[in-house]
């Protein structure tokens, strides 16, 4: 490291594939760098990650999916407690909600909550199970619900979960417990929406879709509780030359950038957003330094964007030009299957 640390890192990998599991890194304060520290293996193919209170909370995306939680005063990170069953298969993505862990299953097409206890850990008896239904025309990819994210709106009152298998987004409600649907939001069909980003004003979501190379951006009223899609947009300058699977997308905190990874691409998209939020322009693209990027993660700070290359192994780092949102690329690790980036 070339600086002073300033947090930490963590990064989630696929044990299956020879990933470490989940990797704690220091984060140098001046240049952004990461330097490995130590990594555990407790939790097979812990994909995705979150981090609040001094705990990590990582799923299992395996087909019996679980979530486990992490005590981080220790490095590597120490288990607490025994992985949580989802009740769902093969869970891609996790965040935190009223008291609640939720955890999106992409192998069952659901959702689950699981209650959290007064230190953090994950109750398993109090889950409960909201199954997505439907199907989208795309022969292999939407024979059924596939539900890949799952996160609360900025006003904390929704959440909202992504369905690539169903060319919709649900926005849900939590109430003693129990999940239920207020709303579903359908998407053009085909286009397999995988995630999506509030603008920090909370007026408008941005929903990146995985079976076209496409942004669509939507209005929210979070007052009601509805998604209203307004346009969609490309998110590659060029018709796609092979494969192009879009995966990750990340906004800056002021609302006047975005950025998308597209796999097989191997690009990351750089968008300029007006001051209404609606309207996004393509600005650049720049090669992710790796192959097959599959998440995106920004720095607190603002000044550095994360790729984590899942097939070529290693984490690349941009630094972001603070007028333009422009990403240079400055530098890189090696570590093996990488899914996911996120910053204490």
């Amino acid at each position: 490291m070339t600086g002073a640390q300033s947090g930490r890192a963590y990064i989630g990998s696929f044990t299956a594939a020879g990933g470490p599991g989940i990797t704690t890194a220091g984060v140098d304060a001046t240049d952004g760098s990461l330097t490995l520290l130590a990594a555990t293996d407790a939790l097979a193919d812990p994909s995705y990650l979150t981090v609040a209170g001094g705990l990590l909370y990582a799923v299992s995306e395996t087909p019996d999916g679980s979530v486990a939680a992490f005590r981080t005063d220790t490095t590597p990170v120490t288990q607490t407690g025994k992985p949580a069953p989802v009740d769902g298969d093969g869970p891609t993505h996790l965040s935190l909600w009223g008291g609640h862990v939720l955890t999106a299953n992409y192998g069952s097409g659901s959702v689950t909550a699981l209650p959290l206890r007064a230190d953090g850990t994950v109750d398993a008896s109090g889950r409960d199970v909201l199954r997505h239904t439907g199907s989208g025309p795309h022969p292999q990819r939407q024979q059924g619900p596939h539900a890949h994210q799952v996160v609360a709106d900025p006003s904390g009152n929704w959440a909202v979960s992504v369905d690539l298998g169903t060319d919709s987004v649900r926005v849900c409600t939590l109430t003693d417990g129990r999940l239920a649907v207020h709303h579903e939001t359908a998407l053009r069909p085909g286009s397999g929406p995988r995630h999506l980003v509030f603008h920090p004003s909370g007026g408008h979501a941005y929903v990146l879709n995985e079976l076209s190379p496409t942004l669509t951006v939507c209005q929210w009223d979070a007052t009601t509780g509805i998604l209203k899609p307004l346009a969609e947009y490309a998110v590659l300058a060029d018709a796609p030359r092979g494969d192009a699977h879009p995966s990750a997308i990340v906004i800056s905190s002021d609302g006047r950038f975005l950025w998308t990874a597209t796999r097989g691409e191997d690009v990351i998209s750089h968008f300029t957003l007006d001051a209404s939020g609606e309207h996004p322009t393509l600005s650049s693209t720049t090669p992710c330094g790796g192959h097959w990027p599959r998440d995106l993660a920004l720095h607190p700070s603002g000044r550095h964007l994360y790729a984590a290359n899942e097939r070529s192994g290693d984490i690349t780092w941009f630094t972001l030009n603070p007028q333009t949102g422009t990403p240079t690329r400055t530098a890189s690790i090696r570590t093996p299957a990488p899914s996911c980036v996120i910053f204490d």
